[in-house]
């Protein structure tokens, strides 16, 4: 029977649908000011869900909403360590890992964003693998499973067999830059996980600032203008891919944000889900521009929560248009989504076209 730790953070990814880029500090008492809500639990729950060596595991989960509530009715043999303040902190979080840790634990799972990998790194250092359940905003960290049911994947073969562990870096984000539309980002350290193909998300790579990306990005942006309808409000993610189609129509672009244009003019800077909300209750035809992450793939779910299961369901599949330079598309295997919400995904996935050129498409899948 092997012993698996549980720790929660139970704000993650709240600011995201709210379009605060992140929680960290005091900043999710913004996000609840705002009308965002815990999505911690619906990851966690479907985590647990998804686990079918139920029997072959023991559980040593935080108090509270950082694991125990989660793990009650489950079939679980459990037990709870520690204590934690009622507005839980990353100290709560550090020092429940170290008691883990200490207990001792032969695998750490833990459910939020890259705010929640520093802090375990902070506690545990290279001492045990993780399995990171991804439910922050960013995680732009290579230590994420690519949603919360390889997660499960994850630990199920660790109990099953023998596997290989490798170091994952884990990158610091700065919440206040990326919040004022910098992407600042450092390695701060590495994590062990489980080594397992296809279940571990890759760290986000940076777009190459190059002639021929550049030129590339401007052809993109060109075919998406001459493509625009007059009449059709047009919702635009995050990204310098994305901000080429702005550059290009001399308009402003939060470049981590989501921004409308109607008409070819700008009517919404940095949005946030309820006035994604409004604009389409406004607008009858609506339309969605976004690339893909570099490195990891992901067209939604990493960077721009703001298109939530809600917002992605209002617009529909056939109106949402992905963009990615030629050299971004060629290096990814495959295209992902993890709205966390079952039905949003399966809407989103199988085939799409990418526009990756002036009148040059490529068609890649979508999987989930």
């Amino acid at each position: 029977m092997k012993k698996i730790g549980l720790i929660a953070n139970p704000i993650a990814g709240m600011g995201g649908s709210v379009g605060l880029k992140g929680t960290d500090g005091d900043i999710y008492k913004d996000a609840i000011e705002r009308g965002a809500t815990p999505i911690t639990p619906k990851r966690v729950e479907y985590f647990l869900n998804n686990i079918k060596n139920v029997e072959k595991v023991f559980l040593i989960v935080a108090p509270g909403k950082m694991g125990e509530v989660y793990v009650q009715n489950k079939g679980f043999k459990f037990k709870v360590i520690g204590e934690i303040d009622e507005n839980t902190t990353a100290e709560d979080t550090k020092r429940i890992a170290s008691l883990m840790v200490e207990n001792p634990i032969d695998l750490l799972v833990f459910c939020g964003g890259d705010g929640t990998a520093r802090d375990i790194f902070d506690a545990i250092k290279l001492k045990v693998p993780v399995v990171a359940i991804p439910s922050g905003v960013k995680m732009f960290s290579s230590v994420f499973a690519l949603n919360p049911k390889a997660a499960a994947q994850i630990v199920d073969k660790f109990i099953e067999e023998t596997t290989d562990t490798q170091e994952k870096e884990i990158l610091d984000i700065d919440e206040d830059a990326f919040r004022d539309n910098r992407l600042v980002s450092k390695l701060y350290g590495y994590l062990v996980v489980p080594k397992i193909q296809n279940l571990i998300q890759n760290a986000k790579s940076s777009s190459k600032v190059g002639r021929t990306i550049e030129e590339n990005k401007h052809e993109i942006a060109q075919q998406i203008i001459e493509t625009m309808k007059e009449g059709t409000l047009y919702l635009l993610g995050p990204g310098t891919t994305v901000k080429s189609i702005t550059d290009q129509l001399n308009l402003a672009k939060s470049l981590l944000g989501v921004d409308a244009i109607y008409n070819k003019s700008s009517i919404g800077e940095d949005l946030n889900e309820s006035s994604i909300i409004e604009l389409l209750d406004k607008y009858q035809n609506a339309k969605i521009i976004v690339t893909p992450i570099g490195g990891q793939g992901f067209v939604f779910g990493r960077g721009n929560k703001q298109f939530t299961p809600k917002v992605l369901k209002r617009i529909g599949k056939n109106n949402i248009i992905i963009i990615g330079t030629e050299e971004k598309m060629k290096s990814l295997k495959c295209l992902r989504v993890d709205t966390g919400d079952d039905e949003a995904d399966k809407m989103l996935e199988g085939f799409s076209k990418i526009i990756i050129g002036y009148k040059e498409e490529l068609v890649s899948k979508i999987e989930c």
